[in-house]
């Protein structure tokens, strides 16, 4: 029955003029009030400018004219999901390239690579990521020596699966001249062998020895990497994302995309550093383009690592090895990059993960807010640990706390082993920060995550894993109720990126970007919520996937 709804649905909508009011009736539809609340409705119109033009309740006149009406049959109508921190065009090249994501072992890892090797052999580099070492048995860095093993006729560079640390195969290290003599560049480091000699890691800034060498992507290979991103977002439910680390390649792709009307996804664009933002945005922000698809809002900035890989920095050593991590940008050249996008009123977005880093962001935001008044809407995108006696900071100073929700239950295990029990309290503080005042943004950090809101839901009301573990969740304190969570991931994710008003709640006047699913987000069990199936997605008031 839902099936042959969706056939028939998508066939009206697919052949109904461009300009043509709407109505979709009959539906369970939920959307965010100004409170952060969830207000009901059942049918929504949309206007021919594919925004919503009236909201519906039970016992409402509904439109005496209209070009299509659409029943619903009861299905849950949700707003579209917006996804706050996520690589776009990364996300399209690991579907296109070597994904070690599901690898168990180096053995599984090792294998998979050999056979992809010899199943493409006129890729003159084999490139890919996802590897976790902490998934493995062996719980350490593999070598460049076991990679050649598999793969010595060319280059392998593999990224981790958080995008901090690499892995290169002998040839690769060969290529970018690295040798026992080449030292770590500030905010990077080179795991060594006995003897000083490169073992085929290199952690965050030290990345680029290999990544420059490294043969870029042809426009049309970028063409072909979004247009499989936006395949994914959408089968997932997402309408909109914020794209953390956007190049000026990138950028392009992403023009070139709304220029020929295939840019589905609205994309918040965060430049990868100052020489990006200046590239793309020249004297300040663009304005939205595309109908609201496209804008660059700011810059992308890193204070830190990343915690698995022991590159985020912790103000006491790390419980399981005998460093604090690694500070990718010192205080003073932070300072002087937020100072410099700020002046031009371009949002800044730090990525900080352990407590130290997060300390730093937030004393220099604070130092900011003196010079560079109004609304500015800081953010701190990760905010993994938090020393407690920091959290009170991010309301107070205005700092919106970007957060990824799966990255605490993926990363728990880790997490205690790297942080010990006495400074868990600050982990993944959701709760927390929600509590202290501070505004709230879920995403994913696509490709790291999967791009699924609705696994970051189930995680973010329970703290339990895929598996239900641990029974309770893991610091329950921590939860976050329904509402919460869901304005996070619609609402919240709009407010931070200066799009609330445009998008992100189905309410009179903003774009009708909404999802058709098969269960109700606010009375479905937290497995019940990971296995939601999206029957349609909408954006500007245009069907653009349904399930197959």
């Amino acid at each position: 029955m839902i099936r042959a709804l969706l056939a028939a649905t998508a066939a009206l909508a697919l052949s109904a003029p461009a300009l043509a009011d709407t109505l979709i009736d009959n539906v369970d539809g939920l959307t965010i009030d100004d409170t952060g609340g969830v207000t009901r409705f059942t049918g929504l119109v949309i206007g021919s400018d594919g925004r919503v033009a009236q909201v519906l309740k039970r016992g409402d006149a509904r439109p005496a004219r209209i070009d299509y009406k659409l029943d619903g049959q009861g299905q849950v109508m949700v707003p579209g999901m917006i996804d706050s921190h996520g690589h776009v065009m990364s996300l399209g090249f690991s579907a296109l390239t070597l994904d070690l994501s599901e690898t168990k072992s180096l053995a599984e890892a090792l294998a998979k690579i050999g056979d992809y090797a010899r199943a493409n052999p006129d890729r003159p580099w084999i490139l890919g990521r996802g590897w976790n070492q902490e998934l493995w048995p062996e719980k350490r860095f593999p070598t460049a020596a076991e990679l050649d093993a598999v793969v010595g006729d060319r280059p392998v560079w593999l990224e981790r699966v958080d995008g901090h640390a690499g892995w290169a195969n002998g040839r690769a290290l060969d290529a970018a001249g690295i040798t026992a003599l080449t030292k770590a560049p500030a905010g990077g480091s080179i795991e060594r062998l006995a003897g000083g000699k490169p073992a085929g890691v290199l952690v965050d800034n030290a990345m680029e020895l290999v990544s420059k060498v490294v043969p870029a992507p042809r426009p049309e290979d970028r063409d072909l990497a979004l247009a499989k991103a936006q395949q994914i977002l959408l089968a997932r439910g997402v309408t909109a994302i914020a794209d953390m680390g956007t190049t000026i390649e990138d950028w392009q792709a992403f023009r070139r995309a709304g220029d020929n009307g295939t840019l589905n996804v609205r994309i918040m664009a965060y430049a990868m550093g100052t020489d990006n933002m200046v590239l793309i945005g020249g004297p300040g922000p663009s304005p939205w383009l595309y109908d609201d698809k496209l804008r660059l809002n700011g810059v992308k900035l890193y204070s830190d690592g990343a915690l698995g890989s022991r590159g985020a920095s912790l103000k006491a050593p790390y419980a399981d090895a005998a460093t604090k991590g690694l500070r990718v940008t010192g205080d003073t050249q932070l300072k002087n990059m937020m100072s410099r996008a700020a002046l031009d009123k371009f949002q800044v977005a730090v990525h900080a993960i352990g407590d130290e880093a997060n300390a730093s962001a937030l004393t220099a935001i604070e130092d900011m807010t003196a010079t560079y008044t109004g609304d500015r809407r800081w953010r701190i995108e990760h905010a993994q640990v938090v020393d407690p006696a920091d959290i009170p900071r991010f309301a107070k100073a205005g700092v919106i706390a970007s957060m990824q929700p799966v990255h605490q239950t993926s990363d728990r295990l880790m997490a205690e082993a790297r942080l010990g029990p006495n400074r868990l309290s600050g982990a993944y503080a959701w709760h927390s920060l929600a509590e202290s005042g501070a505004k709230l943004a879920f995403g994913s950090d696509v490709p790291v995550e999967l791009a699924d809101p609705w696994a970051g839901l189930a995680a973010a009301i329970s703290r339990t894993g895929p598996d239900g573990e641990p029974v309770g969740g893991w610091q329950p304190q921590e939860r976050v109720s329904r509402e919460l969570a869901l304005t996070a991931y619609t609402a919240g994710g709009a407010y931070a990126g200066f799009a609330e008003g445009r998008f992100g709640r189905l309410v009179k006047g903003e774009r009708a970007d909404f999802l058709l699913v098969d269960r109700d987000p606010m009375l479905a069990s937290p497995s019940q919520l990971r296995a939601t199936q999206v029957m349609q997605v909408w954006v500007g008031g245009k069907l653009v996937h349904q399930a197959k």
